[in-house]
């Protein structure tokens, strides 16, 4: 029986389609893409390039002002790609303290065991980034943009120069901020890296991951992925790519209710303070001008309430509207304790080292009214802490 060929000729669809298909033709362009240069310039096997795939990675892309880029099953195979595409046995990673747990984990677990140490400037300015810089000659510099959950930013363009006249390959980790707010490259960082799942899908359906940088990194970076099969599936491609046309209005939405959210908070009894990078009393509010584009200053905050993480625990407990969930920058609004979600895996003290304090409370402000949340917030505050109780 045979098999009848697709339409010849299709109007151009306004949603691109989902080729969920492990393999295609072999061609003589693919032929001489497989056996001269690894096989990752054509599409012939989805586990080397997908058309769905490849266009989700030019949406992203074009989001962070890189040349190229490519996708993976996680954000945390975004950085395993991205470290081991930089750097191998023998050298030195250069890292902030404050970063994701699993990304900790990764640096002084993992690494080592392939021949690669991890430092930590003994400071988060930008003077001492340079210094230990100069002292350590590392092959990588690596931080946040935004740390977690502490809202601390990275001074991009004074770590950028230093990094560059030692030779240092600068990756950033853009999650928390998104391209909405900060793009790494354009101020001077040589790779960003997304965790896809959180604010550039922005629907919690999909975890996926990117690494975007120039096109000779991203060669090589997709070479290694084809190795390590890290790679993304179509048809949470499509879902990317179905989340990305939303992400300015979703952003500007957030962006907008988490900064009037963090002045009502700070003015609730019971709240120890409030970290927000558009606060007056946050201590890094003038390097958010320099470095955020426009007046935005993020979607999420950071509540210090009580003395202990058992009153944290209380006080979730009791929320209806803002789930507590692990995982961020979806369109609800979701809260957490880093203590047993995204830092469970450190002890007390490395999470001391790290500024992450009993009481602490991560939210990842979603598309809820902000009356809504913050009702639901000083509701279950005031029912825990005594003297917590709702304020206009």
């Amino acid at each position: 029986m045979s098999v009848p060929e697709p339409y010849s000729e299709i109007p151009r669809p306004v949603v691109p389609p989902i080729y969920q298909s492990t393999t295609f033709d072999l061609t003589p362009e693919s032929y001489r893409d497989i056996t001269g240069a690894g096989g990752v310039a054509s599409v012939w096997y989805s586990r080397f390039r997908n058309p769905t795939v490849d266009d989700a990675a030019a949406r992203i892309a074009g989001l962070e002002g890189g040349g190229d880029a490519v996708m993976t099953s996680s954000g945390m195979s975004a950085i395993v790609l991205a470290l081991l595409t930089a750097c191998g046995a023998g050298d030195t990673v250069l890292s902030a303290r404050e970063v994701y747990g699993d990304t900790y984990d990764l640096l002084t677990r993992d690494l080592p065991r392939l021949g690669v140490r991890t430092v930590y400037p003994e400071a988060r300015d930008a003077g001492a980034w340079a210094t230990a810089i100069e002292r350590e000659r590392p092959r990588v510099v690596y931080a946040e943009t935004m740390s977690n959950p502490q809202l601390r930013l990275l001074d991009i363009p004074a770590i950028a120069a230093a990094a560059k006249r030692h030779g240092a390959t600068l990756i950033v980790d853009n999650t928390f901020a998104s391209p909405y707010l900060v793009r790494p490259l354009e101020l001077g960082a040589d790779v960003v890296v997304n965790s896809v799942t959180k604010y550039l899908n922005g629907h919690s359906d999909v975890v996926a991951g990117a690494v975007v940088s120039d096109a000779p990194f991203i060669t090589r970076a997709r070479l290694l992925s084809v190795t390590l099969g890290s790679v993304l599936d179509p048809h949470a491609a499509f879902l990317v790519a179905r989340g990305l046309k939303t992400f300015g209005v979703r952003l500007a939405r957030q962006n907008a209710a988490a900064a009037e959210l963090a002045w009502r908070l700070a003015g609730l009894g019971g709240v120890r303070s409030v970290i927000y990078p558009g606060r007056p009393d946050h201590p890094d509010r003038e390097l958010a001008a320099r470095i955020m584009r426009g007046d935005a200053r993020g979607a999420m905050v950071t509540i210090v309430v009580g003395a202990d993480d058992a009153t944290v625990v209380k006080i979730m407990d009791r929320l209806r509207v803002i789930r507590q969930a692990t995982s961020l920058g979806g369109v609800e609004s979701l809260i957490s304790a880093p203590f047993n979600s995204s830092h469970f895996s450190l002890t007390a003290d490395e999470r001391a080292r790290a500024g992450i304090v009993p009481g602490m409370m991560r939210l990842s402000v979603g598309l809820e009214e902000v009356d809504e949340l913050y009702g639901d917030l000083a509701g279950a505050i005031g029912a825990v802490v005594p003297a917590a109780g709702v304020q206009a």
